[in-house]
């Protein structure tokens, strides 16, 4: 999959895409190409790629004996600012008050086919076969600088993922200010920025803005990726759609602060950059020390949004997310929070868990209230010892009842966060981020606790082990409900470290607590959750197989949530809950029909109070689950599209999954509000159908593919006032699942 040309050009291919970069005239990097694949090729096919003139007025000589050159309109694989190239660079160092202006120059390279996971830090990785990936050794030697560039190509994905590694060779301390890991540089504008932004109840909404000269950006400085903005963000040509069109999507394997950013230039050309975010960010690297840079990961399809998300979901189940889970069933879980929130004891949740299971459900989890002196929110974090006014026998023999039903059992944690009426906080109150003056912030009733410190992630790990061992923990709900706010570390502050290092190293502590979990428990499930769908990125996933998207349960807000989420990330990682009408943050009233509709694609779960149903709800949610089990392998790890408009403004939503023969399809469609007097008839159409199959249509009638395509599937016909006996759907928020499965 890598190819070298004169030992100048550099190919990485397959039969999806081909990515070029070559040795400029300086031995600096340049790029080339990144699209549809070209083949195998020789220099004597790219010598037109390597015909440039000097566009720049401002075009200058690197040495009296040198040509003309400049950089200022070279496209480049890591840019720096400053030498002839104005635009924003990917790294930025300086010593002391002076800033260094670095010349990487190309120094050799080397190739290798392993690429291991580690729990150590989150990255892709793939098996013997899968990949390579190609390493680029470049030298400062001014300023005694050591980089070193990964690409990686998969076998049979469009992505390209890259890291840097930068070394400090000289005898000094050097101050890193910025160290971003994705560069993607292309040769026009004609491209809208697509990103997924929101709020807390309302994340990752789907947004987009066309390029023109400028910058812009989107990212966190919330110690977190956050609610309000994702890493996942498309380059999308003006003309795509859907199904077509040339896209580029970017993504970071990474949990904290970021920074994703498109800059046109005076010539319409666009430089696309995502990282760590600069902002209030440094690294000490002392001699010989090393940064190394998150991986990030670029993705290509010329098949619309819905190919790129396809590539991009492919990627994260077969190349992020420990392949493992993609074998094992997701549990149904049955949560008691909305249940109960905290009001219960160990015999109410046994009915409840009894309950569940009697319908089918196959995961009970114990949700906020079960530790400490925990009556509401504002207490106990850092007390991960049960209350036994809830559990007089202990949390042991609530266990072993949960076994005993044959369930398995979940329980929440919040294990970065500490409340002040905590035996943790009495006893270690320098644990706590919080600056040293009088004045301090005090969020949620709760402290964070600092990460950065290795001390901490080690007390917090003791606490969970000793619960996930006595009580055989299958499951666990990690939760993050409170950002970072003045951030400042005693332990930095003790050890000589900048303050600036924080956010980075704290995430990294999180990933070590991760690591520390699923080294002594391999098989135990972890769901993210930061507040819902605040930490919502490739380096949960990594550890987490799913991720609470969202706490708005809400069936019609979920619409817009998964219609953006799975933009970016596949349909395996989206959990989902049934949840009770009226809606606990809506207060919205929806048919139970509806709800159990929009949760069936992707993990499914419930979260209300199943001792308070009718008997004729009960046997709805059971007929839900049987189905459910039947196509769970189809609903959970189909491939997954868009059938109609994502934008969250739209009235009606519609999606769907297929297997990988698109012998097999469940397509659910939602309209949200009814409509006065509509059409006889509407059709829903299946671009990406199997026009040679025929198919069953809920077993009830037989259509062909190209019909299927060309025309559509029948939406459910309204209610208009008159039609009784014609009408599928009445009132707001309509639902309808269709199963399609080819005639054999």
């Amino acid at each position: 999959m890598i190819e070298i040309l004169n030992e100048k050009i550099f190919h990485l291919y397959n039969e999806k895409i081909s990515y070029i970069f070559y040795i400029m005239e300086n031995q600096q990097l340049g790029h080339l190409y990144y699209g549809g694949s070209l083949g195998a090729i020789t220099a004597h096919d790219l010598a037109y790629f390597l015909e440039r003139e000097n566009k720049s007025a401002g075009t200058v000589k690197f040495s009296p004996d040198s040509g003309l050159f400049t950089l200022a309109d070279r496209s480049q694989e890591y840019p720096v600012y400053g030498t002839s190239d104005f635009k924003e660079g990917a790294l930025d160092i300086q010593v002391a008050d002076e800033l260094w202006y670095l010349d990487f120059q190309y120094a050799g390279y080397e190739q290798t086919a392993v690429k291991e996971r580690s729990l150590g830090r989150p990255a892709s990785y793939a098996y013997s076969g899968e990949a390579e990936t190609l390493i680029i050794h470049m030298t400062d030697a001014d300023h005694q600088l050591a980089l070193e560039l990964s690409f990686s190509i998969f076998a049979d994905s469009s992505a390209i993922a890259k890291s840097q590694v930068l070394r400090n060779k000289g005898d000094r301390d050097i101050q890193l200010n910025k160290m971003l890991s994705g560069v993607l540089e292309l040769p026009s504008a004609d491209y809208e920025f697509i990103h997924l932004s929101g709020a807390w109840l309302k994340e990752r909404h789907v947004k987009r803005r066309s390029l023109e000269q400028g910058t812009v950006s989107i990212g966190s400085l919330k110690g977190a990726s956050g609610h309000q903005h994702n890493p996942f963000t498309a380059l999308a040509h003006k003309q795509a759609t859907l199904n077509d069109g040339q896209v580029y999507g970017t993504n970071l394997i990474y949990s904290g602060n970021f920074l994703a950013q498109a800059e046109v230039d005076e010539w319409q050309r666009t430089r696309f950059m995502v990282g760590i975010h600069p902002t209030h960010f440094s690294w000490q690297l002392e001699p010989e020390e090393i940064f190394q840079t998150p991986e990030a990961v670029l993705f290509y399809s010329d098949r619309g949004l819905n190919g790129l998300a396809n590539e991009a979901a492919r990627f994260t189940e077969q190349y992020v997310i420990d392949r493992k889970w993609a074998e094992k069933p997701r549990p149904i879980v049955f949560n008691n929070w909305e249940a109960t929130y905290f009001e219960f004891d160990q015999e109410k949740l046994v009915t409840l868990a009894e309950e569940g299971q009697a319908l089918g459900m196959e995961c009970f989890v114990l949700d906020d209230g079960w530790f400490g002196q925990r009556d509401d929110d504002r207490s106990s974090l850092g007390d991960w010892f049960v209350d036994t006014r809830k559990f007089p026998n202990g949390i042991k023999a609530f266990a072993e009842q949960i076994h005993q039903m044959g369930l398995q059992l979940g329980i929440w944690f919040e294990p970065e966060m500490i409340s002040p009426d905590s035996h943790l906080y009495e006893k270690h109150p320098e644990w706590v981020v919080r600056h040293p003056y009088e004045r301090a912030a005090f969020g949620r009733g709760q402290y964070v606790l600092d990460f950065s410190n290795p001390e901490v992630v080690e007390a917090i790990y003791a606490q969970m082990k000793t619960i996930i061992e006595e009580t055989q923990l299958e499951y666990i709900k990690w939760d993050m409900n409170r950002n970072i706010t003045e951030a400042y570390s005693t332990y930095l502050k003790t050890t000589g470290r900048p303050q600036t290092e924080f956010f980075h190293r704290y995430i990294l502590g999180v990933y070590h607590l991760y690591e520390r979990i699923l080294t002594d428990f391999p098989d135990i499930l972890i769901e993210g959750c930061a507040g819902g769908g605040g930490r919502y990125d490739l380096g949960i996933l990594f550890y987490s197989p799913q991720i609470w998207p969202s706490d708005d349960s809400d069936a019609v807000e979920r619409l817009a949530i998964q219609s953006g989420t799975l933009l970016g990330y596949p349909l395996s990682s989206f959990s989902n809950h049934v949840s009770t009408s009226p809606n606990h943050q809506m207060d919205r009233y929806t048919s139970l029909k509806m709800r159990q509709e929009v949760c069936l694609f992707g993990p499914l779960g419930y979260e209300l109070d199943v001792t308070q149903l009718k008997d004729t709800e009960k046997q709805a949610i059971q007929a839900n689950i049987q189905f459910y089990k039947q196509h769970r392998s189809l609903l959970t790890h189909g491939t997954f599209f868009q059938l109609l408009s994502v934008e969250d403004t739209t009235n009606e939503v519609a999606w769907g999954v297929c297997n990988q023969d698109k012998s097999e399809w469940l397509i659910g469609f939602y309209r949200k509000l009814a409509q006065a007097n509509p059409a006889n008839i509407e059709y829903l159409k299946i671009p990406m159908i199997d026009q040679t199959k025929t198919y069953w249509i809920n077993q009830t009638e037989q259509v062909t593919g190209s019909m299927l395509k060309e025309i559509g599937l029948k939406k459910p016909y309204q209610f208009n006032g008159v039609n009784h006996e014609q009408m599928h759907v009445s009132g707001d928020f309509q639902s309808t699942i269709y199963h399609l499965k080819e005639v054999r």
